[in-house]
């Protein structure tokens, strides 16, 4: 078995809504969009008009700034529309399906035949190099860069999370494809969790697989990354999610992009809480409208600690399989900081609900409490679980003092990294906002 890493730092946030591991008939909505917003610091150039025809596999945009990087439609159909925001910044490139899910055929490889630079350049042409995260700074990956390593975590430990053992199933040997297809680019390593992980992830073959146990940021890949092969000044680290390693290794091997994915929905606010088949990009709805307990509530693509507030018209990120469904905190309660709080979930011992031991929580938006000053009281070190001071990292982002962001580690940290800290935060600081504040500064100071 593979070494095995127990983390004891972090918090495991017990929330009500967790899907059963079993799949909802969900019927695939009509629209699907990539959104631009979902890469830092991509500036997109539209390549597709509106009332083009696209397949699958279709270039929609690139990003000015590395235009050998494309973005292509998720299914065939026509392009129609390009929703914009604030000085003309694009939001959204919308498609309709048209139900034929004709598709580009790029062509069969035998990765044995390929050389690292031909492997690249196919993944380029397919539009299948956004997958990849770059560190430092969690941007989609610069195809001239020589990345140290190639990281997938095999599990989420965050709130809700899809059981990817469950989701994996009947892909297990494009996932190996799609390890074999990594291992040309840069060594590959797997996290898996040390509670039973599949054996397609456990025996995974070629590369360096690693065991993990405790609560969560385990599951995060920067924690990981930290623990087996921390990134040093100047080196390159890229990251990729399971179900597009799957999608890598049925490129290579059926010559099309494939964009379907598995997504779970959950949250206390939803009915049917279970796993659906879908694809990248798909509008929310068909698993959203008449799925609700009630009207009152925050729709979510992703997880409740870093993702992005959506509504049933929009869309499942690119990066998502996760859809929560948790309550307004448009509501006020009269010195509720001064009751037992028994229903209250806490980091700490501050309610009683501590006495409760593995009670789930049905928790809303609201963050009891407004900004106050931010003081160093180690609370946040407390669910950290990296060689680094996050209470002193934060400060010196706010200061702007580039030598101390640096010597105090922001290489090697994302927003998704140092969620916890925001959500335990007295001070209620929106700090995966002033990281990624941080990052983008970095990034324009020093590259």
């Amino acid at each position: 078995m593979s070494d095995v890493i127990k983390l004891k730092k972090g918090l495991s946030i017990r929330l009500a809504g967790k899907a059963e591991t079993v799949f909802a008939q969900v019927a695939l909505p009509e629209l699907y969009a990539i959104q631009p917003t979902d890469f830092h610091n991509l500036v997109p150039k539209m390549v597709a008009k509106v009332g083009d025809k696209v397949q699958a596999g279709s270039v929609l945009f690139f990003d000015k700034k590395q235009p050998e990087v494309k973005f292509v439609s998720p299914v065939s159909g026509e392009l129609v529309a390009v929703n914009r925001g604030e000085r003309r910044v694009i939001l959204e490139v919308v498609v309709k399906a048209d139900g034929q899910n004709s598709a580009v055929d790029f062509g069969k490889a035998d990765i044995n035949s390929l050389s690292r630079q031909q492997v690249i350049e196919k993944m380029l042409e397919a539009g299948a190099w956004p997958y990849f995260k770059q560190r430092p700074y969690n941007v989609v990956a610069d195809p001239k860069a020589e990345p140290k390593a190639i990281f997938v975590s095999t599990f989420d430990s965050a709130p809700l999370a899809p059981d990817y053992d469950f989701v994996i199933k009947g892909n297990e040997d494009a996932f190996q494809k799609g390890l074999d297809v990594l291992g040309k680019i840069a060594p590959v390593f797997v996290g898996v969790h040390n509670n039973g992980a599949a054996q397609v992830f456990s025996g995974a073959k070629g590369v360096t697989v690693t065991a993990f146990e405790g609560p969560h940021p385990a599951g995060c890949v920067g924690v990981q990354i930290n623990h087996v092969n921390p990134i040093n000044a100047g080196e390159k680290v890229f990251t990729i999610g399971v179900q597009e390693v799957v999608a890598v290794g049925k490129l290579f091997t059926t010559g099309v992009h494939d964009f379907s994915r598995v997504a779970v929905v959950a949250g206390s606010e939803v009915k049917n809480k279970a796993y659906f088949r879908t694809v990248v990009g798909a509008q929310l709805s068909t698993v959203v409208n008449g799925n609700l307990l009630s009207d009152n509530v925050r729709v979510i693509s992703g997880n409740v600690l870093t993702g992005a507030e959506s509504k049933a018209e929009g869309y499942l990120g690119f990066y998502d399989a996760q859809v929560t469904v948790i309550p307004e905190g448009n509501h006020y309660e009269m010195f509720g900081w001064a009751l037992p709080g028994f229903n209250k979930f806490s980091a700490g011992r501050t309610f009683f609900s501590w006495l409760t031991g593995s009670k789930e929580y049905k928790l809303d938006t609201n963050t009891h409490g407004e900004h106050r000053a931010f003081v160093v009281s180690n609370e946040l070190d407390k669910v950290f679980p990296m060689d680094i001071y996050p209470e002193y990292l934060f400060k010196a982002i706010m200061a702007q003092d580039i030598d101390k962001m640096d010597q105090l580690g922001i290489y090697e940290v994302v927003e998704e990294d140092i969620a916890l800290c925001e959500f335990v935060c007295t001070s209620k600081l929106p700090l995966q906002k002033v990281l990624r504040n941080g990052l983008d500064l970095m990034v324009k100071e020093v590259g």
